[in-house]
C-alpha cells in the first residue's frame, strides 16, 4: 500500500495539473501546463482540444521524474464545467472546443427563456436562469450557425467526458459537472426530455450518467503506453471543479463554505436537501456525494489579476523570472502599500460578465473612484478587495435562504498568498482556513478515486485520511468599518451600471 498512488488531474480553464498523492494524502508530485484560448469574435472563447491532451502528456511526463507513474492505481478528475466538444462517429471533434466563459449564445439563451421560463429552468436544472454560457444555448446556436458541425455531430460531451473517452473509450459523465448543462434535471438526475427535443438532440447523444467517485474502466493499451502509465491504472469519475476542491479543502458539512479563486471564483456551501433560494438569485447544484447538493456559483476571478499582471506588469515578471519569486508574489508586496480601502478605489470585476446571485452576462470590468493620488499598488489591491466582495456577496445571498456559514475554506491559487486570505476574512468578517495541500482540486479529484477504488469506504473517511488544515484567518476588527462601506458603495455600483453595461 505505501508504493501505490492516486492521480489527481484538474482541468482548469487556463492550465491542467498533475498532482500525484498516496493513500495519506502526501503530495508525492505536482505538474502544471499552461495553454492559451482563442477568442476568434467578440464573446467567443474556444480551446483546441488537443491542448488538453498533449498538456496532460506533458504533465505527466514531468510528473515522472518525482515518482514511479506506474504505482499509480486510480485517476480522478476536477474538471471546469460547461466546456463542452463535439464529436463524430470516430469519436473525432468536429470543431474547437467552446469554453465555459464563452458567451456567443445570447439570442438562443433568450429564446430557451421564453419557451420555458427562468423559473422553470430554475426548478428543473437548479440554474437560476438560462444563460448563454450554458451548454444547451450553445448546442442551439451551433444548430442554427453551424448546421453541418451538428449534422455531423454523433456525441456531444463536457471536457471530464472527453478525458475520460480518450483514456477509456467511454462516454460517461457525472451528475456535478451535468448540472449546469441546462439539459440534465437535477429532481430526477436523467436528461431533461424536452430541452433535447428543443434543441435538437437524442439522449444517445449523451454520455452515460454516473454518480462522482465510480470506477469507469482501466486505461487503453495504448493510451497507458502514450501516457506512460500502468495499464491496471483505474479510471474514475470525478467532479466539478468546485465541488472538487470543497472536497480537498474537506468542505462536508453544512455551515461551511469554500472558495476557490483560480481562472474563476467560485465558491460551494453542502447542503443534505435540495433547497431553492427563495429570492431566485442563487444556483443550486448536485454535489459530488450521491443525493447532496451545493449552493454554488462562480464568476471570473483570479483571471482578473492575471489579466492585470500580463498587460502591465512587465517589470514584476521580469524581477520574478530574475529572482525565481512569483510575479504574483511581488504583487502581493505592491499590494500591501495601499491601505484597506484603496483610497476609494472600487473595482468590478466583470472581465467576463457577472454570475450569480448578480447574473449580469453584459456585465464588465470597471475600477472606479480613481485620482491622480492613486498608483499602482492601489490597483493591485482592488482586484484582490473586488473577490472579496464578492464573497460577502454570495454569503449574504446564503444567509438570505437560512444558510448560516461560520467558516470559510479557501482553496485554489488565490489561497497561496497569505495577504489576499486576511483582505477576504476581513471584507466577509469570517474566520477562512487553508489546507495543507493548495492543489485541494487535485486533492479532492484523487479522495474520489481512492473511493472508487475501495481504498478507502467513504468520502468522509478518505478526507479523514487525506486533507489536513493548514492556517487560520481571523478577521481584522480595523478593517470592519472601511470595507463594510466599501462593499456598500460596490452593490450600488453594480446596480447603477446595469443601465450602462446593457448599452454595450
Amino acid at each position: 500500500m505505501e508504493n501505490k498512488l492516486l492521480l489527481g488531474i484538474d482541468l482548469g480553464t487556463t492550465a491542467l495539473k498533475a498532482v500525484v498523492f498516496d493513500y495519506h494524502g502526501k503530495q508525492i508530485a505536482e505538474t502544471g501546463v499552461e495553454y492559451s484560448l482563442e477568442s476568434p469574435a467578440p464573446d467567443f472563447v474556444e480551446a483546441d482540444p488537443e491542448v488538453y491532451w498533449s498538456s496532460l502528456k506533458a504533465a505527466l511526463k514531468e510528473a515522472g521524474q518525482s515518482c514511479n507513474l506506474n504505482d499509480i492505481t486510480g485517476i480522478g478528475f476536477s474538471s471546469q464545467g460547461e466546456t463542452m466538444l463535439f464529436m463524430d462517429k470516430d469519436g473525432k471533434p468536429l470543431r474547437r472546443a467552446i469554453v465555459w466563459m464563452d458567451n456567443r449564445a445570447k439570442e438562443e439563451a433568450k429564446l430557451l427563456q421564453e419557451r420555458f421560463t427562468n423559473e422553470r429552468c430554475y426548478k428543473t436544472c437548479g440554474q437560476v436562469s438560462f444563460e448563454p454560457c450554458w451548454p444547451a444555448s450553445k448546442v442551439l446556436w451551433v444548430r442554427k450557425n453551424e448546421p453541418e458541425i451538428f449534422k455531423k455531430t454523433d456525441r456531444i460531451i463536457l471536457l471530464e467526458d472527453y478525458i475520460i473517452y480518450r483514456m477509456t473509450g467511454r462516454y460517461v459523465s457525472e451528475c456535478s459537472l451535468l448540472t449546469s448543462t441546462s439539459y440534465w434535471d437535477i429532481t430526477t438526475k436523467k436528461y431533461w426530455p424536452e430541452m433535447l427535443e428543443t434543441i435538437g438532440i437524442t439522449e444517445r447523444q449523451l454520455p452515460e450518467i454516473r454518480e462522482s467517485g465510480e470506477a469507469v474502466g482501466t486505461l487503453l493499451p495504448e493510451v497507458a503506453r502514450e501516457l506512460g502509465l500502468s495499464a491496471d491504472a483505474v479510471v474514475c469519475t470525478g467532479a466539478l471543479d468546485q465541488a472538487a476542491g470543497a472536497i480537498g479543502a474537506g468542505n462536508l458539512r453544512e455551515g461551511m463554505f469554500s472558495e476557490n479563486i483560480g481562472a474563476a471564483l467560485a465558491i460551494c456551501a453542502v447542503t443534505k436537501t435540495l433547497t431553492y433560494d427563495p429570492n431566485g438569485a442563487m444556483p443550486v447544484h448536485y454535489f459530488a456525494l450521491p443525493d447532496t447538493y451545493m449552493m454554488h456559483t462562480f464568476t471570473s476571478g483570479g483571471m482578473n489579476l492575471r489579466w492585470f499582471r500580463d498587460n502591465f506588469c512587465r517589470l514584476e515578471i521580469t524581477v520574478g523570472e530574475m529572482t525565481g519569486k512569483s510575479a504574483f508574489a511581488l504583487l502581493d508586496a505592491e499590494a500591501a502599500k495601499a491601505p484597506a480601502g484603496c483610497d476609494g478605489i472600487i473595482m468590478m470585476p466583470h472581465l467576463a460578465g457577472s454570475m450569480a446571485p448578480d447574473m449580469n452576462s453584459d456585465a464588465k470590468g470597471v475600477f472606479y473612484g480613481f485620482s491622480l493620488n492613486h498608483r499602482k499598488p492601489h490597483f493591485v489591491r482592488a482586484i484582490m478587495e473586488s473577490l472579496g466582495f464578492i464573497l460577502k456577496r454570495n454569503l449574504d445571498a446564503l444567509e438570505a435562504m437560512g444558510i448560516h456559514v461560520d467558516e470559510i475554506r479557501s482553496l485554489g491559487g488565490g489561497a497561496r498568498s497569505d495577504f489576499w486570505n486576511q483582505i477576504k476574512a476581513d471584507v466577509t468578517g469570517r474566520r477562512l482556513v487553508t489546507v495543507r495541500c493548495k492543489e485541494a482540486a487535485s486533492l479532492g479529484a484523487a479522495v474520489l478515486a481512492g473511493k472508487a477504488l475501495n481504498v478507502f469506504d467513504s468520502v468522509t473517511s478518505a478526507c479523514e485520511s487525506m486533507v489536513a488544515i493548514d492556517h487560520i484567518y481571523e478577521p481584522n476588527p480595523a478593517n470592519r468599518t472601511v470595507y463594510d462601506n466599501a462593499y456598500i458603495k460596490y452593490k450600488k455600483l453594480f446596480k447603477d451600471l446595469t443601465e450602462m453595461f446593457a448599452m454595450n
